[in-house]
């Protein structure tokens, strides 16, 4: 059977963002693929970039993301689960590909320049960043990883390194494929600037465990069709954000309804929100509930991470030490 990866940053709340771009196609995945599905919280990403890590919020962060992935139905007793920090390995194998990887392949990457150009002073770590992603998946020696389009570049990437590794020191690695599933979505931000993300601060998002009262807020005043300047003007849902975000959490009769109404001025967009918001708190609030139960029990989600290391040790390791072997690093 194939051994699927996948990372998740701890770097903000979790959100809808992750739920519907990770988080619910973990689950799924997960229940397919039992303990060939490998999971990791990637903190060790987190520090590349100065304008979203906080020491000060990391570890709770971790937890939080932890805690919110079970929630929403992540079984640690199906999958692996663990935290990146906590299996040595990754650093290592990172170290060993960094060495054989040249500047120049990382210098094109398009996510490097994007940020790259938002900071006065680039540590080392972002232009390395694909260099810890691409050993994150062949340390398990992945061979299918769910990804978004904006990482494609960096699968790539991966692809290639694994073919360096295997034509200098022999077959060790294979190929891994991107895979682009239905739930691998761009959620837009709530601000209606671009993709919904944790580094754009907590007002583009809308936080999986977020109050509802919180929520309202955000969507009360969320751009809809700039040509609804009065309740009677007719609008066009293809272009409404509120519309995307139904299309995520409502019913097929509500999206209907809305997709009709819409166009010919039968209801307000402050209606179309309430209608939306009542679908928000149909997902989120299963999920909330069983959050708020873990958080009873915070030494189970400490548990099940350790347990998760545990058994990401136990295939990083052997992997680790014949890649020192091929490699030509003294044993004793």
């Amino acid at each position: 059977m194939s051994t699927v990866f996948s990372g998740i940053q701890p770097t903000g709340e979790p959100h809808i963002g992750n739920l519907f771009g990770a988080m619910f196609n973990y689950v799924k995945l997960g229940e397919q693929y039992g303990k060939n599905a490998i999971y990791c919280i990637v903190d060790l990403h987190a520090p590349t970039n100065p304008l979203a890590y906080d020491k000060s919020t990391l570890a709770r962060l971790t937890y939080e993301m932890a805690l919110a992935n079970m929630a929403v139905g992540l079984d640690p007793e199906k999958v692996i689960f663990f935290v990146q920090s906590h299996v040595r390995e990754h650093s290592e194998l990172s170290w060993l590909f960094t060495v054989q990887t040249p500047v120049g392949e990382l210098e094109r990457m398009t996510q490097y320049k994007d940020k790259a150009g938002k900071l006065e002073s680039v540590p080392a770590g972002l232009l390395m960043y694909p260099v810890l992603m691409a050993a994150d998946i062949l340390l398990y020696k992945a061979d299918t990883v769910p990804v978004g389009e904006d990482q494609l570049q960096h699968i790539e990437l991966t692809r290639e390194i694994a073919r360096r590794f295997n034509h200098t020191f022999g077959e060790t690695f294979p190929e891994p494929r991107a895979v682009l599933t239905q739930e691998a979505l761009r959620v837009p931000g709530v601000d209606g600037n671009g993709k919904m993300g944790k580094s754009k601060g907590p007002g583009s998002t809308i936080g999986i465990l977020e109050d509802f009262g919180s929520i309202w807020q955000k969507l009360r005043v969320a751009p809809t069709d700039p040509a609804r300047v009065r309740r009677t003007d007719p609008g066009n849902p293809d272009i409404c954000l509120i519309f995307d975000y139904h299309k995520l959490f409502s019913d097929l009769p509500t999206i209907q309804m809305v997709d009709v109404e819409c166009r010919r001025a039968g209801i307000g967009c402050i209606d179309c929100k309430k209608a939306l918001l009542t679908g928000i708190e149909r997902t989120l609030t299963p999920i909330q509930a069983r959050a708020a139960e873990l958080q009873q029990r915070p030494q189970q989600v400490y548990d099940a991470l350790a347990h998760g290391a545990d058994q990401a040790r136990a295939i990083a390791q052997p992997v680790m030490e014949e890649v020192r072997e091929k490699m030509g690093f003294l044993k004793l």
